[in-house]
């Protein structure tokens, strides 16, 4: 007896599982993404705002200033003493780095105007005041 090796059907493609898998995937994505821009900052009371925006380029650098007058630069856990220095050698690498000023609400004005001043006479084109939405 002889096999019939011609395919009489044509095969169905279930395409339903491979949806939910890149559902899946999309979702993943999305929720990592936002916890890994806020784990890299140190936690602090942000002031609100009513037209709060969340910055999405590449090149962040955080910069916190604590309710005790501490400048924390970007991910370290100590204060800073020479942040000129640092900005300026952050600059010298590339010059669009988004500066993100993170003040404490009890933090004195005068220490993030003297931080707002310091990124000035280092050369900052772009920096941000973080805040956090109203009714939170």
């Amino acid at each position: 007896m002889r096999r019939d090796f011609r395919v009489i059907e044509q095969p169905k493609v279930v395409i339903i599982p491979m949806i939910d898998i890149m559902l899946f995937l999309l979702v993943f994505f999305m929720i990592s993404t936002i916890y890994m821009v806020q784990l890299n900052t140190m936690t602090v009371n942000l002031p609100a705002a009513a037209a709060v925006q969340r910055e999405t380029k590449p090149n962040l650098v955080s910069i916190t200033v604590t309710d005790k007058g501490d400048i924390i630069y970007d991910k370290e856990q100590n204060p800073v003493e020479d942040l000129a220095q640092k900005v300026q050698s952050v600059l010298a690498d590339d010059a669009d780095t988004v500066f993100v000023l993170r003040g404490d609400r009890k933090a004195s004005y005068e220490s993030i105007a003297s931080v707002l001043d310091t990124l000035k006479q280092s050369g900052a084109r772009h920096v941000s005041i973080a805040t956090e939405a109203k009714g939170r």
